[in-house]
């Protein structure tokens, strides 16, 4: 607007700021009719959100029990699985699409399993690092062995 009524043509301003005349074009006339306001930006329109952001907050504490506590077999979240557990949490339905999308905003990617067991014995890990861990170390260094810890799958 500045540049406008500084004497600027339409097309020295769109080269000015690397936009096309068209878009100068509709700025100057937004800001003829509503003033310097409504230049500034508005917030897309679009359908409401289904979950609220508290609700999508809580989406990774269901997924923390882990598949099997929703009645399905292995340990993988994928996003039909996802999207039935939100169905049955919050009776809202989603595209399993739509989950990836969701997911992506909640920094989550639902191929990968849970890393944490959902019937974890936190005492028996606490004891075995406090009791066991410290005998078996001296021993390996006196043995000139290396410890190596392996799952269930040998990674």
């Amino acid at each position: 607007m500045e540049l406008k009524q500084q004497g600027w043509y339409q097309h020295d301003i769109a080269r000015a700021l690397g936009a096309s005349e068209v878009s100068v074009s509709h700025w100057l006339a937004r800001a003829r009719e509503g003033g310097l306001e409504a230049l500034l930006s508005q917030p897309a329109p679009g359908h409401p959100p289904k979950l609220l952001a508290a609700q999508k907050r809580l989406i990774p504490e269901f997924l923390w029990h882990g598949p099997e506590s929703y009645g399905f077999h292995g340990e993988v979240w994928t996003c039909a699985r996802i999207r039935r557990v939100i169905e049955e949490e919050f009776g809202v339905r989603y595209h399993k699409d739509h989950v990836g999308r969701l997911m992506k905003e909640l920094r989550r990617t639902p191929q990968i399993p849970i890393t944490r067991a959902p019937r974890r014995d936190e005492e028996a890990i606490r004891r075995w690092r406090e009791e066991r861990w410290p005998e078996l170390l001296p021993q390996a260094r006196r043995e000139r062995r290396t410890l190596v810890f392996l799952d269930e799958s040998g990674f």
